[in-house]
């Protein structure tokens, strides 16, 4: 789930789904089973989701690259395919709304388009557009509808608040300033009223405007005192004429709509970025920016955790030997173990401000070591999380691969200056036993033979090196024109297969370094990650192109390929027994596949 993105999380109509932006695809969640649809269409991150009031559409819009058009996909809920492409809009989408009877789909650009148009959802064109504020005025990034009239919508943003009216016969919208007298706000969110009197607006400042529609002019405006820590980010409408308030600070308030008196609160961890009710608001639920989603009952008041993922990118996933009902992954500021049967997570292990970037589960199950940027390796118990060891300043320019061997003595990494140092693991100590000096560049994979005799490092200078381990000495050096990314030890141990930023699946014989042949593992992008079966009949590749393949070894050809990513495919693992694959990737996504 992208946190995020601003009203990201929504609840459908139905009140069986919710649906959200996870990189560049749109995922659908049945409450109840759990079960997953994904939107795919397009082609860089979803930057905002809206639904419609009836449930039958589903509009997102995305990020592109400045000065190129960024689409709007209008989308069929119950088909889950893609109805329209509409491209006006540069650089950005910034919000969405549909009119009262889905009639018209108003949409935002970014600040590099600033413009504001009005599309017929039927026709699927535009009708009209025009710049969003007023040229001494900032940007505007919210948009609501009207809640009875489909001609009507406000736009409000950095000291602006426009209320608009479409005129379909000129194909015009007019726009009317509302006036908020000495107040200067920068709007984060608006809520209309059911009966379209008034509307509230969230402000960055930590208070609440209510405008008037008709006269156009505030009326009241708080708390005046106790304002909400770091800003509004979400609002919700009751039927009862009540509020309930998102902030930055992490708070969810139940509160007075006449004098904005705080009654109940909650506290969730990250930023509120999303509010969304399910059905009439007896039950609702909080997005935030760490990517939590969280279920709160409205007349208890109490939060109920019922989804986590990584914030960041997720760079490295492992199994524990011989089991697949266990998983660990790593990102910036932490690890996650996570139980495969469930989709739930068991153990988070926190290191602010760090990022991990390879993880491993020695073999006998006594402890998870991990590869961090800022030079250290630590190593924690796999129950309780509790740090074990630190290796400090393990590499100059952080740690960037660890590989450990099957007797749990010792411990090989590889640094960001593309040195392997082989370290002596005791009962209570660690002692660098030798470094190994041949790559120029980081050192991106490392594997161990199964007798710990042998050991092959891929690295970004363009070589993978055939290491002795016992004497320490190179024996073979592989060589292509690519970065390598990846590396794996045939089962049999006579052949390596490697992926790197050439596109190109490499064989190699072990013996003498040879090319034994190429393929080409992608159409477009790197091959970041593989894997290969117990058996060595098949293995798994995934890279830039979102895509998970699955080949047969012996003949070098993709058997079934896995379209779900919605971002670079960082690294992949076939879990132990060949139950599952889990991908991970640059979107924060972790992925399980069915092996076929």
């Amino acid at each position: 789930f992208t946190g995020h993105i601003p009203s990201g999380l929504i609840c459908h109509p139905d009140k069986e789904h919710v649906l959200y932006p996870l990189g560049c695809t749109v995922i659908i969640q049945e409450l109840d089973t759990r079960k997953q649809a994904f939107l795919h269409g397009h082609t860089n991150n979803v930057s905002c989701v809206v639904v419609s009031r009836n449930g039958v559409y589903v509009a997102s819009g995305q990020v592109t690259f400045m000065a190129f058009k960024a689409d709007i996909i209008l989308w069929d809920f119950q088909k889950k395919e893609l109805l329209a492409r509409l491209s006006l809009h540069k650089g950005r989408i910034e919000g969405l709304a549909f009119s009262l009877n889905n009639l018209y789909l108003l949409s935002l650009g970014g600040q590099d388009d600033g413009s504001v148009v009005v599309w017929h959802v039927e026709k699927r064109e535009a009708v009209c557009g025009s710049p969003a504020s007023a040229r001494s005025a900032g940007n505007a990034t919210v948009v609501a509808c009207s809640s009875c009239r489909d001609e009507m919508f406000v736009t409000a943003g950095n000291g602006t608040i426009r209320v608009w009216e479409l005129d379909l016969a000129n194909r015009k919208i007019h726009p009317t300033e509302c006036q908020t007298g000495q107040l200067r706000r920068v709007i984060t969110c608006i809520k209309m009223t059911d009966d379209d009197n008034y509307f509230y607006a969230g402000t960055s400042s930590g208070d609440i405007l209510r405008v008037n529609t008709k006269s156009k002019m505030m009326t009241n405006y708080g708390p005046q005192k106790e304002k909400f820590s770091l800003g509004v980010t979400a609002l919700l409408l009751l039927k009862t004429g009540d509020l309930i308030v998102g902030t930055g600070g992490g708070v969810v308030a139940l509160c007075k709509a006449s004098n904005y008196k705080v009654m109940k609160k909650i506290q969730v961890q990250g930023a509120v970025t999303s509010l969304t009710c399910r059905g009439q608001g007896h039950q609702f639920f909080v997005g935030t920016n760490e990517c939590q989603i969280y279920r709160v009952n409205y007349t208890t008041f109490k939060e109920e955790l019922i989804a986590t993922c990584h914030k960041e990118a997720v760079h490295d996933v492992v199994f524990p030997l011989g089991t697949s009902d266990l998983f660990a992954t790593c990102s910036k500021n932490d690890i996650r173990v996570w139980h495969t049967p469930e989709n739930r997570e068991l153990l988070r292990i926190v290191v602010p401000n760090v990022t991990c970037h390879a993880i491993e589960f020695m073999r006998d199950g006594k402890s998870i070591i991990s590869a961090w940027n800022d030079g250290k390796i630590r190593a924690f118990l796999p129950e309780s999380g509790r740090l074990l060891y630190v290796i400090n300043h393990a590499h100059s320019l952080g740690v960037t691969a660890i590989a450990a061997t099957s007797n749990c003595k010792r411990i090989l990494s590889g640094g960001g200056e593309g040195q392997v140092r082989v370290w002596e693991i005791g009962e209570r100590s660690h002692k660098l036993a030798e470094i190994l000096k041949e790559h120029v560049s980081a050192v991106s994979c490392i594997k161990i033979k199964k007798d710990d005799q042998e050991c092959v490092t891929a690295s970004l200078d363009g070589t993978c090196i055939i290491w002795d381990i016992v004497r320490f000495v190179r024996k073979q050096m592989l060589l292509a024109n690519t970065l390598f990314k990846c590396v794996c030890y045939h089962p049999e141990e006579y052949q390596l297969i490697t992926g790197g930023t050439d596109r190109m699946i490499g064989y190699w014989e072990v013996f003498d370094g040879s090319a034994i042949r190429e393929v080409e593992g992608s159409a477009s992008g790197s091959i970041n990650g593989m894997d290969i079966t117990a058996d060595g009949a098949y293995f798994v590749t995934g890279g830039d192109d979102h895509l998970v393949k699955l080949w047969n070894y012996n003949e070098g050809a993709v058997t079934h390929t896995g379209v779900g990513h919605g971002g670079s495919i960082a690294r992949l693992k076939i879990c132990p027994g060949n139950k599952y694959i889990v991908s991970v990737s640059a979107d924060g996504a972790i992925l399980l596949w069915k092996y076929p």
